[in-house]
């Protein structure tokens, strides 16, 4: 699909890897609508990529009247949405049982609230709408969702018990979802990153990233947001990309610690 002169809903796309998907998106001529609760760096985008290309909405993931009015107000400025990317997360480090006792609960459940609920959340608000979208083509084509999941889905560390869960929960719901959409023309992917160099690492020693990059097969290196922006594009282009989980992570299979 020619994103050109249309509209994507980019969750978390204030930083990070949502950053750089909405910017890869706004290059190709699309429209962007930004969910994000980071007010500050949302007017940022906007103003980087200008008023009449991006739309952002303050949006809790988790919320279904939020992710409403944020689909809402898309629609009201562009007219229809024909992409969505989820990338936003959250992440915590916290073992089965630690030094204070059993994982807490509530933590578990911040967690699924935002990475697997939230995802499904957005998916299923934003599918409602594009199910009657103009088709793009002869095959009825009326959009294409990605999500976010990471290889701690398939090789989940030690402390990583929730976020690999929720990980896990995006893959394994992506086939699903694809199949129950498919009769509306929209496509139902999902990309599963290694080590990204995001804010996440930026308090990092170098040695620290040094160490994590030699656990690379190849290149060794943490990958680039810009470059899970560029397989999203290729996602969204390829219209034959349909009900896959795609790793793109240097060939990295994670180790226990």
């Amino acid at each position: 699909m020619d994103i050109s002169g249309k509209a994507a809903v980019v969750t978390g796309g204030a930083s990070g890897i949502g950053q750089a998907v909405a910017r890869r998106i706004a290059a190709d001529g699309g429209n962007v609508i930004i969910f994000d609760l980071n007010e500050s760096a949302g007017a940022a985008m906007v103003e980087e990529l200008g008023a009449d290309r991006c739309l952002f909405a303050q949006v809790n993931v988790a919320d279904e009247a939020s992710v409403e009015a944020g689909v809402e107000a898309g629609v009201a400025k562009f007219g229809a949405i024909y992409a969505v990317v989820n990338c936003a997360g959250i992440a915590n480090a916290a073992r089965t049982v630690g030094r204070d006792g059993a994982f807490p609960l509530d933590l578990w459940d911040k967690v699924i609230a935002v990475n697997l609920t939230g995802t499904f959340n957005v998916i299923r608000l934003c599918a409602v709408r594009m199910q009657h979208n103009e088709p793009v083509d002869e095959y009825m084509g009326r959009g294409v969702i990605i999500n976010t999941a990471s290889v701690a889905a398939y090789e989940g560390q030690m402390g990583q018990a929730a976020y690999s869960a929720t990980k896990g929960g995006i893959v394994g719901m992506t086939l699903p979802i694809a199949r129950d959409l498919a009769k509306s023309g929209i496509r139902v992917n999902t990309i599963a990153p290694g080590m990204i160099n995001t804010p996440l690492f930026a308090g990092l020693p170098q040695a620290s990233i040094d160490s994590l990059s030699e656990a690379v097969l190849y290149p060794q290196r943490l990958g680039q947001p810009e470059e899970i922006a560029k397989l999203a594009a290729a996602i969204i282009d390829n219209d034959y990309i349909n009900g896959e989980c795609i790793r793109m992570d240097g060939g990295i299979r994670m180790q226990p610690r």
